[in-house]
């Protein structure tokens, strides 16, 4: 088992980088967050950062004329703070092959729905508004579309009658913080392998404790 060297990229409350940090600070997770980077300096994320003694970094999209050369800059910090794997914790942009082929299938990100149900924004809406009765989140590898990439672990929520927004949001985001702290491990663990699967399509499977395989392949 060898630690992973993080960076972990936030735009608001960083509440997944503190389940992260406290993982981490409780040996519950192999990792080290090398760096924290955020496109924007009121990031709550930062400020969890700082408090567990985390280099912190602002690159603010605005600074940059499109994306590809704002992910360049995000590439440099990333690289020279000694970043392997790349975590998007609640980080509001579409990211550029700039940043995906810097870290080759080493870019993860966690959303709020079954993948694929309820892709892009707001998923926890999408579900309230499609009608379903249970939904969850998904850790999956960032490839080029919009959550596309390889799904490597997935947990279930329900829906209750009278949930809003608020309440099914905060439901899900509990499981998050678990699945990805458990998808990190796995990792660390070097219980996850990525092959090709059908029309070119990359599957991912992770091994979870108790020999359980967490992964599936993109749809």
């Amino acid at each position: 088992m060898s630690s992973l060297d993080l960076g972990v990229l936030v735009s608001g409350s960083g509440t997944n980088l503190q389940a992260i940090l406290d993982a981490v600070q409780a040996g519950r997770l192999d990792a080290r967050v090398r760096v924290v980077v955020s496109n924007r300096a009121e990031a709550q994320g930062l400020a969890r950062a700082a408090a567990a003694d985390v280099p912190t970094r602002v690159v603010s999209h605005r600074d940059y004329p499109d994306r590809p050369s704002f992910d360049r800059a995000l590439v440099g910090v990333l690289r020279d703070a000694g970043v392997r794997w790349v975590v998007l914790a609640g980080f509001m942009r579409i990211v550029t092959a700039e940043l995906l082929d810097a870290f080759p299938q080493r870019v993860i990100n966690i959303h709020p729905s079954l993948l694929p149900a309820f892709p892009g924004v707001d998923a926890q809406a999408q579900a309230l508004a499609y009608g379903v009765r249970v939904t969850g989140c998904t850790v999956h590898l960032v490839d080029a579309g919009t959550d596309t990439g390889p799904i490597v672990g997935q947990r279930a929520v329900p829906v209750l009658d009278g949930d809003d927004r608020a309440a099914l949001a905060a439901r899900i985001l509990e499981q998050e913080h678990a699945l990805l702290v458990e998808v990190l491990q796995g990792v660390a663990a070097g219980r996850l392998r990525v092959e090709p699967g059908e029309g070119g399509r990359a599957r991912a499977h992770l091994a979870l404790d108790g020999g359980r395989d967490g992964g599936q392949g993109a749809p």
